[in-house]
């Protein structure tokens, strides 16, 4: 299929409408056979349950054109087991996960021309989301609801390469413990707005959150889950109940194991030793990973030793690993592929 005229080499990370969504609609206790549909716009009652009472949850992955041509999708599956848990966290009807992963072939096979050509560093972004679509005035549950996947092509979440960012110590919380920081929902993204717009108008790039309890232990950023390399190369992330799953963070620390032969490690990590660590960084779908060469504790900096120039070596290595594999470069674990065409 002939590509879209798109200039992919300069494509921004932004919305561009593509040929085809997918959506299916719950009622009475059941998903219809879902369709596609040339329609991007929602029509909602007022009173839908998702404009009263926020009940909606999301998913975000990539289609890749790897070296040899082929159309892929990477671990699709752990989006529709995590999708899963957060719609039973939000009263929501599971949408069945081998049908997520259907719905997600569907979708990037329909909008073919809209996934970039290998090499020019832009990718097929893949939004599944779900929603309550019926009136609800109670606080209670929606009782129907839509599932819908939508995709838009995507250049580099950092154009020019990936400079070390600088980030601050929130004062704000972004997860209770026993809240629903562990699942994809909209509603924790609309809480760390006012967090981001204000670190940004303090020359911040990202926050890092602690938990709410002690306010001690890092957490994750609004949408990322941190990664540190120890001066003696350990790779470490913060274990918590309250943090998203990053299915990139686990990808990650298995490529560092298996791939890199180094050491990993997931455990509590409390602010006061951060200084101590050699690299930092933030994983997840949009850049794989951010390196942080500096954070700011209410004045007090504390410098990487990798610097504000480039990645550390360490994070580099894990970063050309992992997106080695997604593009095909490098051979995959089984079952880490969904090869589309």
């Amino acid at each position: 299929m002939e590509k879209q005229n798109i200039d992919w080499e300069n494509l921004g990370f932004g919305y561009i409408q593509t040929d085809k969504r997918y959506v299916s609609n719950y009622k009475d206790g059941t998903w219809d056979k879902g369709t596609l549909t040339s329609d991007a716009n929602i029509v909602l009652n007022e009173c839908a349950g998702v404009l009263q009472y926020a009940q909606t949850i999301f998913e975000g992955m990539k289609a890749y054109t790897t070296e040899d041509g082929r159309i892929v999708v990477f671990r699709p599956d752990l989006n529709a087991s995590r999708m899963a848990d957060s719609a039973k966290r939000l009263e929501m009807p599971v949408f069945p996960e081998e049908r997520f992963v259907e719905a997600v072939v569907e979708t990037v096979a329909a909008n073919e021309s809209f996934v970039p050509p290998y090499g020019s560093g832009a990718t097929l972004y893949i939004r599944p989301y779900m929603f309550g679509s019926n009136p609800v005035i109670g606080v209670k549950p929606a009782t129907e609801y839509q599932f819908r996947i939508f995709a838009t092509p995507v250049g580099p979440y950092f154009k020019g390469g990936a400079k070390p960012l600088t980030i601050r110590v929130s004062d704000f919380d972004r997860a209770a413990p026993h809240g629903t920081g562990h699942i994809k929902a909209g509603l924790n993204y609309a809480m760390s707005l006012h967090a981001i717009v204000s670190a940004h108008e303090e020359g911040y790039d990202e926050n890092m959150y602690l938990d709410a309890a002690t306010r001690t232990k890092v957490e994750e950023t609004g949408g990322a889950n941190f990664l540190f390399v120890t001066k003696d190369n350990k790779v470490v992330t913060p274990k918590s109940d309250s943090i998203l799953p990053s299915i990139t963070r686990r990808s990650l620390l298995y490529v560092a194991k298996e791939y890199l032969g180094l050491e990993v490690e997931e455990r509590e990590v409390y602010l006061d030793e951060v200084k101590d660590f050699a690299e930092c960084g933030l994983c997840g779908t949009a850049a794989v990973i951010s390196p942080v060469g500096k954070i700011v504790d209410h004045g007090k900096e504390i410098c990487l030793p990798s610097g504000m120039e480039k990645m550390g070596p360490t994070t580099q290595k894990l970063y050309e690993t992992l997106t080695g594999i997604q593009m095909g470069r490098i051979e995959a674990p089984e079952g880490w592929i969904k090869v589309i065409k």
